[in-house]
């Protein structure tokens, strides 16, 4: 049976915002919604509901308390003479309004505009709201589908002390506004939490949250169940990703695992292992976290553009990553899109390029392998002004939801600065869901720009240009050049794949020049006057295949 709300305002109202955003949003929870206009007569809205029977009447009505008092006095009883008292009905004011409209016991349920958007989102899905009985969803599927059509929001979090961070998670679970919290280990954490005598104690809390035992880890799951339970996840550690993944899986329930293809190896500094090796051991985490059934991210496109490389080299990576990951059984995989990255990028080139990758990644989706988008804000590319950052995370969001998020990952406008405490990750989040109010239903269609899709097409092109050589680099020695980490490695000592700031690493080859040209980040040649193609670029490299 087709759920149907029908709108108006009432009295001499002739404010209609608040109607016809609530009418879009129930349009997309699957309601059938008809605006009927301002300033309705009682007769008028007696007629409809004879007629049309639906199964709410939501009125709106934004002037004055007192008047609005004797306003609904009035309908109330002209709904009982028609006989009509029984219907439900809807009301949506500003707050002092809304305190009469629930003092009048007309309305079955009142929106004063103070409420959270998955609130209004529970209701109309017919979701129990009482909080102690409410199902905020305890994976990342049932959580992304109990918030739709909102993304959910996440965000890292970890100080520089376990209690600081115990403090903070319980804060922010009891805030409700974020449904993932990710944990932040220390550096030595991160590397040597199965190697303790390793651990550098001057080190303790540099980057993050000193986790030293799973006991830490079970506690911090412990304060997070409050509020609206967020979920947790937590880094993979820049080694030892194996054991991490079954420490992580059994103390806090890990959401989704976020693991690099080529990274936290030697070519970035943040573990000893060498490339090819790094590589084996990340696949081989991938697949431990496929046969449990637990989503996967891969981390990998955004970090060859946090060091210069050029957007085709991004493109590129981003596909290898989806790629790798559906081979080793992954099902449901987390595509993350890092924006303004590297700084500078023009919002046009922007989202060509992430355009490109989705399309590319979205070849490899099926039954088997479902895509869940993430957008972020660049790591790198927040001031240190704190207007100016919030500003910039806001763009950012707006930039980011024409790509039809189901996640977003909020970086605090304070990161640029320091690490972010509960209030100011309380206080971005509530910029992002300001975004979300004003901007996620019945905006223009920012990815339709002409720019953007000639910038998309460019950069696939570019991209399988890329693919194809890499292709041939491995074909000799292996079914699946894609996924043979010595072949992966070899592209990478090679130069097939680059990026300005690996000049000098033992792994990478640092030859390649790129600079920001008409918004995007291209491959220049080597005086920096001319803009290279993949071809070019590759031609120069020598490679013998």
């Amino acid at each position: 049976m087709t759920k149907r709300i029908i709108g108006a305002s009432i009295g001499h109202c002739v404010h209609v915002a608040g109607v016809l955003n609530f009418l879009r949003l129930a349009e997309a929870c699957g309601y059938q919604c008809t605006f009927l206009g301002t300033s309705l007569g009682f007769s008028d809205l007696i007629g409809v509901l004879l007629e049309d029977d639906p199964t709410y009447l939501a009125l709106s009505y934004r002037l004055t308390p007192e008047v609005a008092a004797k306003l609904f006095q009035d309908l109330k009883n002209a709904l009982a003479e028609a006989g009509l008292a029984h219907k439900k009905l809807l009301f949506g004011g500003t707050p002092p309004v809304a305190k009469v409209a629930k003092e009048s016991g007309l309305f079955f349920r009142v929106f004063s505009g103070e409420e959270e958007e998955r609130e209004i989102v529970a209701f109309l899905k017919g979701e129990e709201t009482v909080r102690e009985k409410r199902d905020y969803g305890n994976t990342l599927l049932e959580r992304i589908e109990k918030n739709r059509p909102y993304p959910i929001i996440r965000h890292h979090f970890g100080l520089p002390t376990l209690e600081e961070t115990l403090a903070g998670v319980r804060r922010l679970a009891a805030a409700e506004v974020l449904d993932v919290i990710s944990i932040g280990p220390d550096q030595n954490a991160q590397e040597s939490f199965f190697r303790p005598q390793e651990m550098d104690p001057t080190q303790d809390g540099a980057g993050g949250v000193p986790v030293r035992t799973e006991a830490d880890l079970r506690a911090i799951y412990e304060a997070s169940r409050t509020g609206n339970y967020p979920l947790l996840r937590i880094y993979s550690g820049t080694r030892d990703l194996l054991d991490w993944g079954r420490v992580a899986a059994r103390t806090i329930n890990n959401a989704w695992a976020a693991i690099p293809l080529f990274w936290y190896s030697r070519l970035d500094g943040r573990s000893d292992r060498p490339l090819a090796e790094a590589i084996r051991e990340n696949q081989a985490a991938m697949a431990w976290y496929a046969r449990q059934g637990i989503p996967v991210e891969v981390n990998e496109a955004h970090h060859w553009s946090l060091r210069g490389g050029p957007d085709s080299v991004a493109v590129a990576a981003f596909y290898l990553a989806a790629y790798n990951a559906k081979q080793v059984g992954v099902r449901d995989y987390v595509a993350q899109i890092m924006l303004n990255n590297p700084p500078g990028l023009s919002g046009v080139m922007d989202l060509g390029k992430a355009l490109a990758g989705l399309e590319m990644v979205e070849r490899l989706a099926g039954p088997d392998f479902r895509i869940h988008r993430e957008i972020r804000a660049g790591l790198a590319s927040l001031s240190v002004k704190p207007h100016v950052a919030k500003g910039q995370l806001a763009t950012s969001t707006l930039l980011g939801l024409a790509l039809q998020p189901e996640i977003v990952h909020v970086v605090a406008f304070c990161e640029a600065d320091h690490a972010a405490t509960p209030e100011d990750i309380i206080e971005s989040c509530g910029i992002v869901q300001g975004v979300f109010k004003n901007a996620l239903f019945d905006f223009a269609d920012l990815c339709c720009d002409p720019q953007v899709l000639a910038r998309k097409e460019e950069l696939i092109a570019e991209a399988d240009f890329l693919l194809d050589s890499l292709a041939q680099l491995g074909e000799e020695s292996t079914d699946d050049p894609f996924t043979e980490p010595e072949v992966l490695a070899s592209a990478v000592h090679s130069g097939l794949l680059d990026a300005p700031q690996l000049k000098g690493n033992p792994e990478g080859k640092g030859w390649i020049k790129t600079g920001i040209v008409q918004g995007a980040c291209r491959v220049l040649s080597a005086d920096g006057k001319r803009v290279l193609s993949e071809e070019e670029r590759i031609k120069e490299l020598k490679l013998s295949f």
